[in-house]
Protein backbone atom coordinates (compact mmCIF):
# COMPACT_ATOMS: atom_id res chain seq x y z
CA UNK A 1 0.00 0.00 0.00
CA UNK A 2 2.82 2.33 -0.38
CA UNK A 3 2.37 3.46 -3.41
CA UNK A 4 -0.89 5.20 -5.39
CA UNK A 5 -0.92 2.25 -7.22
CA UNK A 6 -1.61 -0.28 -4.46
CA UNK A 7 -3.97 2.13 -3.10
CA UNK A 8 -6.34 1.80 -6.85
CA UNK A 9 -8.79 -1.13 -6.93
CA UNK A 10 -10.50 -1.87 -10.20
CA UNK A 11 -10.39 1.63 -10.90
CA UNK A 12 -10.87 3.00 -7.44
CA UNK A 13 -8.63 4.67 -5.41
CA UNK A 14 -8.60 3.18 -1.64
CA UNK A 15 -9.64 5.59 1.14
CA UNK A 16 -5.86 6.77 2.83
CA UNK A 17 -7.55 7.18 6.44
CA UNK A 18 -10.62 6.97 8.63
CA UNK A 19 -11.40 10.36 7.49
CA UNK A 20 -11.21 10.11 4.28
CA UNK A 21 -13.29 6.64 3.83
CA UNK A 22 -16.03 8.55 6.20
CA UNK A 23 -16.51 11.25 3.63
CA UNK A 24 -16.69 9.19 0.49
CA UNK A 25 -19.21 6.82 2.71
CA UNK A 26 -21.21 9.99 3.50
CA UNK A 27 -20.97 11.06 -0.08
CA UNK A 28 -22.31 7.54 -1.37
CA UNK A 29 -25.09 7.92 0.90
CA UNK A 30 -26.25 10.91 0.18
CA UNK A 31 -26.10 10.63 -3.61
CA UNK A 32 -28.12 7.55 -3.50
CA UNK A 33 -30.46 8.71 -0.18
CA UNK A 34 -33.90 8.29 -2.00
CA UNK A 35 -33.22 4.97 -3.75
CA UNK A 36 -32.05 3.31 -0.33
CA UNK A 37 -34.45 4.76 2.42
CA UNK A 38 -37.78 4.83 -0.10
CA UNK A 39 -37.15 2.73 -3.24
CA UNK A 40 -35.35 -0.32 -1.47
CA UNK A 41 -38.24 -0.71 0.92
CA UNK A 42 -41.09 -0.45 -1.10
CA UNK A 43 -39.97 -2.54 -3.97
CA UNK A 44 -39.13 -5.02 -1.09
CA UNK A 45 -42.85 -5.00 0.40
CA UNK A 46 -43.81 -5.34 -2.96
CA UNK A 47 -41.99 -8.67 -3.36
CA UNK A 48 -42.27 -10.25 0.01
CA UNK A 49 -45.85 -9.40 -0.08
CA UNK A 50 -45.87 -11.36 -3.43
CA UNK A 51 -44.35 -14.06 -2.20
CA UNK A 52 -46.59 -14.12 0.23
CA UNK A 53 -49.28 -14.55 -1.82
CA UNK A 54 -47.85 -16.77 -4.40
CA UNK A 55 -47.47 -13.95 -7.12
CA UNK A 56 -43.89 -14.25 -7.38
CA UNK A 57 -42.58 -17.71 -8.89
CA UNK A 58 -39.26 -19.39 -7.63
CA UNK A 59 -36.53 -18.47 -7.82
CA UNK A 60 -37.41 -15.17 -7.29
CA UNK A 61 -40.05 -15.79 -4.08
CA UNK A 62 -38.57 -15.27 -0.98
CA UNK A 63 -35.28 -15.41 -2.79
CA UNK A 64 -32.90 -15.30 0.34
CA UNK A 65 -30.06 -13.64 -1.26
CA UNK A 66 -32.58 -10.56 -2.22
CA UNK A 67 -33.40 -10.65 1.01
CA UNK A 68 -30.06 -10.31 2.57
CA UNK A 69 -29.10 -7.67 -0.27
CA UNK A 70 -31.91 -5.86 0.62
CA UNK A 71 -31.38 -5.10 3.88
CA UNK A 72 -28.44 -4.70 3.73
CA UNK A 73 -28.51 -1.79 1.58
CA UNK A 74 -31.34 -0.33 3.82
CA UNK A 75 -28.46 -0.67 6.71
CA UNK A 76 -26.29 1.68 4.54
CA UNK A 77 -26.91 5.19 6.31
CA UNK A 78 -26.85 3.71 9.38
CA UNK A 79 -23.65 1.84 8.99
CA UNK A 80 -22.30 4.93 7.28
CA UNK A 81 -23.26 6.89 10.49
CA UNK A 82 -21.69 4.70 12.99
CA UNK A 83 -18.38 3.97 11.10
CA UNK A 84 -16.55 6.80 12.13
CA UNK A 85 -17.42 6.14 15.95
CA UNK A 86 -16.42 2.48 16.20
CA UNK A 87 -13.45 2.38 18.26
CA UNK A 88 -11.95 -0.67 20.36
CA UNK A 89 -14.95 -0.36 22.79
CA UNK A 90 -17.53 -0.67 20.88
CA UNK A 91 -16.23 -3.09 18.75
CA UNK A 92 -15.55 -5.26 21.59
CA UNK A 93 -19.69 -4.30 22.46
CA UNK A 94 -20.65 -5.45 18.59
CA UNK A 95 -18.21 -9.04 19.18
CA UNK A 96 -19.95 -9.49 22.43
CA UNK A 97 -23.63 -8.59 20.92
CA UNK A 98 -23.00 -10.92 18.13
CA UNK A 99 -22.18 -13.71 20.36
CA UNK A 100 -25.13 -13.26 22.56
CA UNK A 101 -27.28 -12.62 19.57
CA UNK A 102 -26.13 -16.17 18.10
CA UNK A 103 -26.40 -18.01 21.41
CA UNK A 104 -30.27 -16.66 22.50
CA UNK A 105 -31.33 -17.71 19.21
CA UNK A 106 -29.50 -20.94 19.23
CA UNK A 107 -31.59 -21.55 22.73
CA UNK A 108 -34.85 -20.12 21.09
CA UNK A 109 -35.07 -22.54 18.20
CA UNK A 110 -34.40 -25.51 20.33
CA UNK A 111 -36.54 -24.70 23.49
CA UNK A 112 -38.94 -22.10 22.65
CA UNK A 113 -37.42 -20.09 25.60
CA UNK A 114 -37.28 -17.00 25.58
CA UNK A 115 -39.79 -16.17 23.11
CA UNK A 116 -41.87 -18.53 22.24
CA UNK A 117 -41.67 -22.12 20.28
CA UNK A 118 -41.54 -21.20 16.44
CA UNK A 119 -40.13 -22.04 13.61
CA UNK A 120 -38.70 -20.32 10.50
CA UNK A 121 -41.07 -20.60 6.99
CA UNK A 122 -38.89 -18.97 5.20
CA UNK A 123 -35.49 -19.10 4.18
CA UNK A 124 -33.44 -16.39 5.19
CA UNK A 125 -29.90 -17.20 3.92
CA UNK A 126 -27.00 -19.25 5.11
CA UNK A 127 -27.92 -20.78 8.76
CA UNK A 128 -25.17 -21.15 11.41
CA UNK A 129 -25.21 -24.62 12.85
CA UNK A 130 -28.10 -25.26 10.28
CA UNK A 131 -30.33 -23.74 13.27
CA UNK A 132 -29.66 -19.81 13.18
CA UNK A 133 -30.05 -17.64 10.24
CA UNK A 134 -25.95 -15.88 9.70
CA UNK A 135 -27.17 -13.37 8.64
CA UNK A 136 -28.88 -12.54 11.95
CA UNK A 137 -26.73 -9.30 13.36
CA UNK A 138 -27.54 -7.27 9.93
CA UNK A 139 -31.24 -8.02 10.86
CA UNK A 140 -31.53 -7.42 14.93
CA UNK A 141 -28.57 -4.88 15.57
CA UNK A 142 -29.89 -2.09 13.66
CA UNK A 143 -33.59 -2.35 15.36
CA UNK A 144 -32.05 -1.81 18.54
CA UNK A 145 -29.44 0.90 17.13
CA UNK A 146 -32.43 3.08 15.77
CA UNK A 147 -34.39 3.20 18.94
CA UNK A 148 -31.69 4.36 20.75
CA UNK A 149 -30.95 7.02 18.30
CA UNK A 150 -34.38 8.29 17.64
CA UNK A 151 -34.52 8.22 21.60
CA UNK A 152 -30.73 10.69 21.22
CA UNK A 153 -32.77 13.40 19.12
CA UNK A 154 -36.60 13.28 20.94
CA UNK A 155 -35.34 13.41 24.63
CA UNK A 156 -32.36 16.03 24.15
CA UNK A 157 -30.70 16.73 27.09
CA UNK A 158 -33.33 14.46 29.28
CA UNK A 159 -31.01 11.33 27.56
CA UNK A 160 -28.64 12.07 29.80
CA UNK A 161 -29.97 10.24 32.48
CA UNK A 162 -29.09 6.17 32.28
CA UNK A 163 -32.36 5.02 33.62
CA UNK A 164 -34.57 7.54 31.28
CA UNK A 165 -32.43 7.17 28.27
CA UNK A 166 -32.23 3.22 28.83
CA UNK A 167 -35.97 3.21 29.48
CA UNK A 168 -37.09 4.73 26.73
CA UNK A 169 -34.64 3.02 24.07
CA UNK A 170 -36.03 -0.33 25.55
CA UNK A 171 -39.63 1.06 25.07
CA UNK A 172 -39.18 2.06 21.35
CA UNK A 173 -37.21 -1.58 20.92
CA UNK A 174 -40.45 -3.46 21.85
CA UNK A 175 -42.83 -0.94 19.91
CA UNK A 176 -40.23 -1.91 16.62
CA UNK A 177 -40.81 -5.39 17.49
CA UNK A 178 -44.74 -5.09 17.98
CA UNK A 179 -44.35 -3.87 13.96
CA UNK A 180 -42.09 -6.31 12.55
CA UNK A 181 -43.07 -9.56 14.17
CA UNK A 182 -46.53 -9.37 13.08
CA UNK A 183 -45.51 -8.18 9.43
CA UNK A 184 -42.95 -11.21 9.49
CA UNK A 185 -45.77 -13.73 10.49
CA UNK A 186 -48.15 -12.39 8.56
CA UNK A 187 -45.81 -13.01 5.11
CA UNK A 188 -44.29 -16.31 6.75
CA UNK A 189 -40.33 -15.40 7.68
CA UNK A 190 -41.73 -17.37 10.84
CA UNK A 191 -44.57 -19.44 12.79
CA UNK A 192 -45.35 -19.56 16.57
CA UNK A 193 -46.55 -22.54 18.16
CA UNK A 194 -48.81 -20.34 20.16
CA UNK A 195 -50.92 -16.96 18.16
CA UNK A 196 -51.98 -14.64 20.15
CA UNK A 197 -51.31 -10.79 19.07
CA UNK A 198 -52.03 -10.94 15.22
CA UNK A 199 -50.10 -14.39 15.17
CA UNK A 200 -47.02 -13.79 17.94
CA UNK A 201 -47.19 -15.25 21.49
CA UNK A 202 -46.68 -12.55 24.18
CA UNK A 203 -43.94 -15.04 25.65
CA UNK A 204 -41.82 -13.22 22.74
CA UNK A 205 -42.30 -9.94 23.71
CA UNK A 206 -41.04 -10.98 27.12
CA UNK A 207 -38.10 -12.33 25.55
CA UNK A 208 -37.68 -9.22 23.16
CA UNK A 209 -37.12 -7.50 26.96
CA UNK A 210 -34.59 -9.76 28.13
CA UNK A 211 -32.66 -9.75 24.93
CA UNK A 212 -33.14 -5.70 24.02
CA UNK A 213 -31.99 -5.15 27.43
CA UNK A 214 -28.72 -6.91 27.23
CA UNK A 215 -28.39 -5.34 23.16
CA UNK A 216 -29.83 -1.63 24.86
CA UNK A 217 -26.48 -1.87 27.39
CA UNK A 218 -23.97 -2.86 25.26
CA UNK A 219 -24.66 -0.10 22.66
CA UNK A 220 -25.00 2.12 25.64
CA UNK A 221 -21.65 0.88 27.38
CA UNK A 222 -19.74 0.27 23.65
CA UNK A 223 -20.69 3.66 22.47
CA UNK A 224 -19.59 7.22 23.13
CA UNK A 225 -23.11 8.83 23.27
CA UNK A 226 -21.60 12.53 22.70
CA UNK A 227 -19.86 11.28 19.69
CA UNK A 228 -23.61 9.84 18.57
CA UNK A 229 -25.15 13.44 19.26
CA UNK A 230 -23.25 14.95 17.25
CA UNK A 231 -22.80 12.62 14.40
CA UNK A 232 -26.83 12.79 14.57
CA UNK A 233 -26.72 16.67 13.76
CA UNK A 234 -23.94 16.14 11.10
CA UNK A 235 -25.48 13.58 9.60
CA UNK A 236 -28.93 14.00 8.35
CA UNK A 237 -29.87 10.34 6.56
CA UNK A 238 -28.16 8.46 10.04
CA UNK A 239 -32.10 7.41 10.65
CA UNK A 240 -33.29 6.54 7.17
CA UNK A 241 -32.73 2.78 8.15
CA UNK A 242 -36.00 3.68 10.07
CA UNK A 243 -37.28 5.16 7.63
CA UNK A 244 -37.02 2.01 5.16
CA UNK A 245 -38.50 -0.10 8.17
CA UNK A 246 -41.46 2.20 9.10
CA UNK A 247 -42.28 1.89 4.61
CA UNK A 248 -40.85 -1.48 4.56
CA UNK A 249 -43.02 -3.21 7.32
CA UNK A 250 -46.03 -0.37 8.09
CA UNK A 251 -46.68 -1.01 4.48
CA UNK A 252 -46.88 -4.98 4.53
CA UNK A 253 -48.93 -4.78 8.48
CA UNK A 254 -51.79 -2.26 5.85
CA UNK A 255 -51.83 -4.92 3.59
CA UNK A 256 -52.68 -7.65 5.76
CA UNK A 257 -55.17 -4.98 8.24
CA UNK A 258 -52.67 -5.26 11.18
CA UNK A 259 -54.38 -2.20 12.57
CA UNK A 260 -52.13 -2.46 15.88
CA UNK A 261 -49.02 -2.48 14.08
CA UNK A 262 -50.04 -0.45 11.42
CA UNK A 263 -50.24 2.30 14.32
CA UNK A 264 -47.67 2.10 16.05
CA UNK A 265 -45.40 2.32 12.73
CA UNK A 266 -47.37 5.73 11.50
CA UNK A 267 -46.11 6.49 15.59
CA UNK A 268 -42.43 5.50 14.90
CA UNK A 269 -43.23 7.43 12.09
CA UNK A 270 -44.51 10.32 13.92
CA UNK A 271 -41.73 10.58 15.96
CA UNK A 272 -39.03 10.51 12.89
CA UNK A 273 -40.78 13.42 11.70
CA UNK A 274 -40.89 15.58 14.87
CA UNK A 275 -36.90 14.97 14.29
CA UNK A 276 -36.92 16.26 10.32
CA UNK A 277 -35.66 12.57 9.81
CA UNK A 278 -38.41 12.21 6.55
CA UNK A 279 -36.78 16.06 5.28
CA UNK A 280 -35.05 14.97 1.91
CA UNK A 281 -33.11 17.25 0.14
CA UNK A 282 -33.29 14.82 -3.58
CA UNK A 283 -31.36 17.80 -4.87
CA UNK A 284 -28.70 16.25 -3.28
CA UNK A 285 -29.05 12.65 -4.80
CA UNK A 286 -28.55 11.20 -8.28
CA UNK A 287 -32.71 10.84 -8.92
CA UNK A 288 -33.34 14.34 -7.72
CA UNK A 289 -30.14 15.69 -10.50
CA UNK A 290 -31.21 13.86 -12.89
CA UNK A 291 -34.58 15.48 -12.93
CA UNK A 292 -33.44 18.65 -12.17
CA UNK A 293 -30.34 19.16 -14.15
Amino acid sequence: MGSGEDRTLAGWTLPETKTDATARFDQFVTENRFTIAVVFPLVGAVTLLASAEGVLPDPLAFNPYFVLFGTFVMRLPLVAGVFPLVDRRAGLALIALTLYSYGIELVGVRTGWPYGEFTYGVDLGPMLLGEVPFGLPVFFFPLVLNAYLLVLLLLGSRAASTAVRLLATLSTVMLIDLVLDPGAVAIGFWTYAVPQFYGVPWQNYAGWLLSGSVAVLLFDLGFDREGLRQRLEACPFMLDDLVSFVLLWGGINLFYANWVPVGIAALLGAGLLWTDRFDFDLSETRVGRAVWR
